[in-house]
């Protein structure tokens, strides 16, 4: 089994997630994060592709608002980092080329 970092998940996450905002990854990435990680994510997550869609320099706040997050959610709930390895893995299969 592979040693998770943490803050590598935490970033790679934090990326993924704001890319796939704003694309139709989007709908799938939604319901798996309100599944796994609750309503409070999945409410972040639609909130962070509607400012994307109304301002287009707003990708790198999102990625740190999320970074910061993820962070937060792996210090305090540190068995998520294997669900949240696997979710940036499916969504990463989700999305159009990087």
């Amino acid at each position: 089994m592979a040693v998770l970092h943490p803050r590598r998940v935490a970033w790679e996450g934090a990326r993924i997630f704001v890319f796939a905002a704003n694309t139709d990854a989007y709908w799938w990435l939604s319901d798996t994060v309100g599944h796994y990680l609750g309503p409070m994510y999945q409410l972040q997550l639609c909130e962070t592709r509607l400012r994307l869609q109304a301002e287009e320099d707003a990708v790198y706040a999102e990625a740190g608002a999320w970074r910061a997050r993820l962070d937060a959610l792996l210090d305090t709930r540190p068995d998520t980092a294997s669900i949240l390895t696997q979710m940036i893995s499916e969504t990463s299969a989700r999305l159009p080329s990087l």
